[in-house]
């Protein structure tokens, strides 16, 4: 973070505390261990991108040359199959352009996994979780090549109300096979 950006956060959760009161404080106690640190994290990558919401939210991964389209899909493939995840769709995006435009398109498509057991759970926690559901991963064709983009699945497990167990246990199994995903397949391993 910006050295310069740190006075205006502290003044900023300063004020926040002193207009809300009892209500930041009391709810500061009901979080996650170490989700200050995260709202960090997130905070520095919001101010790097100039603003952008969608930076701060996202996790991102180059993919290594040579690594083809074929290989991220195999390694998605491969990865939710030893992790107990489901497949739940594909939406070829660039290829839905071609069709409607005909004109070649950069690739993008997004794909859609689910544990079920654990996305009920997560809803019945809070229903409001049902908005991130199925967890996505997207890959995106850019001028440098290949990228794979995701939901900062930190956010579910490490910034919000304490889950409880077992919820905490899947909650974050399904954190680690989307970011196993991402790596692995950024990579071309599977």
């Amino acid at each position: 973070m910006n050295f310069s950006a740190r006075p205006l956060l502290f003044l900023t959760i300063l004020i926040t505390f002193l207009l809300t009161g009892c209500g930041s404080i009391s709810t500061l106690g009901k979080l996650e261990d170490g989700a200050g640190g995260e709202a960090s994290k997130m905070w520095d990558r919001w101010v790097e991108s100039g603003g952008d919401i969608a930076v701060a939210t996202t996790w991102e991964r180059k993919v290594k040359d040579g690594v083809t389209i074929k290989d991220i899909e195999n390694a998605f493939e491969q990865i939710s199959a030893e992790r107990n995840m489901k497949g739940v769709g594909e939406l070829p995006l660039s290829k839905e352009l071609e069709a409607r435009t005909g004109v070649k398109q950069k690739f993008l498509k997004v794909y859609s996994y689910c544990t079920p057991a654990t996305a009920r759970m997560m809803v019945d926690f809070s229903p409001a979780m049902a908005a991130y559901l199925p967890c996505r991963l997207t890959v995106v064709e850019k001028d440098d090549g290949l990228w794979i983009y995701t939901l900062n699945m930190d956010m579910m497990v490490k910034m919000g109300r304490k889950l409880p167990s077992p919820l905490k246990e899947e909650a974050w199994a399904v954190r680690e096979t989307i970011w196993q995903m991402m790596e692995r397949a950024s990579k071309g391993e599977f």
